[in-house]
C-alpha cells in the first residue's frame, strides 16, 4: 500500500502545486487591479480639484483688475453681447428669405406647369384630318385615275416638226 500511497502522492503535487501558482497569480492581479483602481479615483478627484481651480481664480483675477481694465472688459462683453443679437437677426432675416424664395419657387414651378398645359392643342369635336381632301378635290382625283393618261393614237412627233398622219404611210 505503500506504493499506491506513494504514487497518489506524487499526483497531488503537481496538481497542487499549479493551482497554488493559480491562485497566488489571480491574488496578485487581484491587489494590482485594486491599486490602479484607487489609483484613478484619486487622480480623478484632483483632476476636478485642478479644473475648478482656474474657475474660482478667475473670479478673483477680475475683483484684481484696475477700475479702467473692469470697464473695457464691461465694454468688450456688451459689444460682444450685440453682436450676438445681431448675428441672431441676421439668421433670421437669411430664414425669411429663404422662405420667400421657396415661395416664388413654388409660385414659378406652378405657372411653367400651366404654360405647358396651355401649349398642348386642345383635340377639338370634329377635327378634320391633313389627309382628307375637300370634296371638289376628291372627285377631281378619283376622276383622273379613273381615266388615266390617255396614250396618243397614231405617229407622235419627237423632234418638234408636226407629222402628217398620211405621210408616214405613204412611203
Amino acid at each position: 500500500m505503500e506504493m499506491t500511497d506513494q504514487a497518489a502522492a506524487s499526483d497531488l503535487r503537481p496538481l497542487l502545486h499549479s493551482s497554488l501558482g493559480r491562485i497566488r497569480w489571480g491574488l496578485m492581479f487581484l491587489v494590482v487591479f485594486v491599486g490602479l483602481g484607487a489609483a484613478a479615483a484619486h487622480f480623478a478627484s484632483s483632476l476636478a480639484e485642478f479644473v475648478e481651480t482656474p474657475a474660482a481664480g478667475q473670479v478673483g483675477s477680475t475683483m484684481v483688475l484696475s477700475p479702467e481694465d473692469r470697464a473695457s472688459l464691461t465694454e468688450t462683453q456688451g459689444a460682444q453681447q450685440k453682436l450676438s443679437d445681431d448675428i441672431a437677426g441676421l439668421t433670421r432675416h437669411i430664414d425669411a428669405q429663404r422662405g420667400d424664395l421657396q415661395a416664388i419657387l413654388d409660385q414659378l414651378t406652378t405657372l411653367t406647369s400651366r404654360i405647358d398645359i396651355l401649349q398642348i392643342p386642345a383635340p377639338g369635336p370634329s377635327a378634320p384630318s391633313a389627309a382628307t381632301l375637300p370634296p371638289d378635290k376628291a372627285v377631281l382625283s378619283s376622276v383622273k385615275k379613273r381615266i388615266g393618261r390617255s396614250k396618243p393614237q397614231g405617229p407622235v412627233s419627237v423632234g418638234g416638226a408636226p407629222l402628217i398622219a398620211g405621210s408616214i404611210g405613204e412611203r
